[in-house]
Formats: C-alpha cells, structure tokens, sequence
C-alpha cells in the first residue's frame, strides 16, 4: 500500500506548518497591525473544519473517559490521554471564540454530540470498546489514525496562522497518543496494525524519536 505523499511529509514534521506560518510574517507582540478576526473571514470550510474538530477532539475524549470506567483497573492510559483530549478540545474552543465561530457544543456531556456523524461513531466505538482491553485499545488507534487524517485535510484547507498553528499542536498530539497505545497493545504480546493511514505512514510516526509526549 503506499503512503499519500502529503500525509507522509505532514506526519514527519508537522510542526514545519506552524513555523513557516510564523516566520512568513505572524502577529507578533507589539505588532500593531493585528487585528480581531471575525468569522465572515473565514471561508465555509474552515469554519466547518473548526466546528468538526472541536467535537472530534470532545469525541476522543468522551470515548477514553468512557473506556477508563471499563479497563482502567488494568491500564491508565485511557485516564491520561483523556486529560489530554480535554485540553484539545478546549483549543479549538478558544479557536472558536476567537472567530466568532458558534460552538457546536450545546451539551459538554459524555456522549452527547450535535454532529450525528460523530454521535454515530461514538456509538458504535464504546459499543466495540467495551468488549475488552484489546478492543477498547484499538479503538483508542482508530480514533487517533483518524484525528490526524482530519486534522491534516483541515491544515490543508486553511492559511490562517493560528488555525495551522494550533492543529499542528493537535496533530503532535496524536500522534503521542497514538504510540501511548501501541506501546500497551504490544506489552499485550500482539502487533498492531493501521486502521485509517497507511503501513508506512503508522511506521514513520511509531519510528519517530523526536516526537514528544504530549
């Protein structure tokens, strides 16, 4: 199977987005030429993109909370990860805010989703999760196999500094994760392999030593 070459190169160095950004000319402190930006800015696909995330990164969230109940007698990793999707999707809220974006989330409990997309993944993740640790492992991959798949379209779709900046951090992000749970599903004794990206693409992230925990 071979890798598309713009999430392979992504998937390397995402962070090369956020710095080019910056160095192209970001506001910086004491810039006077920066300004609030509203969401009439914004095309209809970024603001989209914005409305999706924050509930992808509430999706992941709400999933590990919910297999932490189940399995986090034998493993903390959900625990931990799910204090990181926290933080996520609080950015993208700031985002939000910042755009003047409406918030596509009108009820911040566990499992409740406006996007029914979503709604029916979450459904359908718990429901696989729950069966055993194993399974509830995979699932937290596949959701971070699919976190860095959106997240890299939506960095494609956008040229705003602070959009690219913060789903740069989100795409480090989970990628950490993602190797968060590779490393207990192997301690299991069994191999994992992709769900979403290609072969290559989950051995350069796996194979990745400069990647930082997040």
């Amino acid at each position: 199977m071979n890798a598309n070459p713009f999430i392979t190169s992504a998937l390397i160095g995402s962070m090369f987005f956020a710095t080019a950004s910056l160095a192209a000319g970001g506001p910086r402190s004491g810039d006077q030429s920066t300004k609030k930006v509203e969401a009439e800015d914004l095309t209809t696909i970024e603001v989209s993109d914005l409305q999706f995330m924050r509930e992808e990164e509430k999706l992941a969230r709400d999933v590990y909370l919910t297999m932490d109940q189940y399995w986090g007698t034998q493993t903390q990793v959900f625990a931990q990860i799910a204090l990181s999707e926290e933080t996520h999707t609080s950015t993208v809220n700031y985002l939000l805010e910042k755009f003047g974006v409406e918030d596509p989330v009108v009820n911040d409990t566990i499992g409740v989703f406006t996007n029914e997309e979503l709604q029916a993944l979450y459904n359908e993740l718990v429901a696989k999760g729950k069966n055993s640790l194993i399974d509830g492992l995979l699932v937290g991959g596949l959701i971070e196999e699919k976190d860095m798949r959106d997240i890299l379209a939506a960095i494609n779709s956008t040229d705003e500094r602070a959009i690219i900046l913060a789903y740069s951090n989100l795409l480090d992000g989970s990628k950490s994760h993602l190797k968060a749970f590779v490393k207990v599903i192997e301690a299991q004794g069994l191999t994992y392999e992709a769900q979403v990206l290609d072969d290559e693409e989950i051995e350069l992230i796996l194979d990745d030593e400069s990647q930082v925990e997040d």
